[in-house]
């Protein structure tokens, strides 16, 4: 099985973005490796505009990669206070460093307390990630 790079800083949800929290108090939105592995290279991405509301499960966005074209949901509720027009002008740098230049947006939220409790982190993360995997992996939609 393949291994997957996670951070621990950050939040995951099912649908494979990270959520971090910034010192400022936005959090930072990006999708992980093993998300990215199940769709390949990224090829076009579309974002919300700073200034605009997102809500928790709803469609932010949109991406074109290698394996499938899809919507892209809002893991939080807020508002967008900065989009990465880097990984808009060259969207592989999201396979590339996911983690880091790779981010998609950053949000002001409104409810992190609660919505961060519907995510994943810290000690649950490794038995997740486990899981999503072999999901993946029985799905055959593994890289």
């Amino acid at each position: 099985m393949k291994q997957f790079n996670f951070k621990s800083d950050r939040y995951y949800n099912s649908n494979h973005l990270w959520s971090k929290q910034e010192d400022d108090g936005s959090i930072t939105i990006g999708m992980d490796e093993l998300g990215l592995d199940s769709l390949g290279e990224m090829a076009y991405l579309t974002l919300p505009t700073v200034g605009a509301p997102v809500e928790m499960g709803k469609v932010m966005g949109s991406m074109e990669a290698a394996k499938m074209t899809g919507e892209l949901f809002a893991p939080i509720t807020g508002i967008v206070v900065d989009k990465n027009d880097a990984v808009l002008q060259n969207p592989l740098l999201v396979n590339e460093d996911p983690y880091n230049n790779g981010w998609l947006i950053k949000i002001e939220p409104t409810n992190w307390a609660e919505e961060s409790g519907a995510m994943v982190s810290g000690d649950a993360l490794p038995e997740w990630m486990e899981s999503e995997s072999e999901r993946f992996e029985s799905q055959g939609i593994t890289g």
